[in-house]
């Protein structure tokens, strides 16, 4: 079994790579609330129920979807030895 350098570099990778995962969830459920919250605020604001919290919610759910996208692919990155992803001009 080895130890030194290799072994702290292949924890350095887990940490960042779990830490990363970690993050996906709390930012779906983030980005979700605040387009719900903001939706409800216009509305309130211009007398216009549902449709502005109907359309800043789905905004919020599709951004947490796109920052779901972004960390899958930095974690698809950190999950390779070398660092660097499979597309090389992105």
């Amino acid at each position: 079994m080895r130890s030194g350098p290799y072994v702290e570099e292949k924890d350095r990778r887990l940490l960042r790579l779990v830490g990363s995962l970690s993050t996906v969830g709390i930012a779906m459920v983030a980005s979700t609330v605040i387009g719900y919250f903001i939706g409800l605020y216009l509305d309130r604001f211009f007398s216009t129920s549902p449709w502005c919290t109907i359309i800043f919610l789905v905004l919020g759910i599709i951004a947490g979807f796109k920052n779901l996208f972004d960390q899958a692919r930095k974690i698809q990155n950190l999950d390779r030895p070398d660092g660097k992803g499979s597309h090389e001009g992105s």
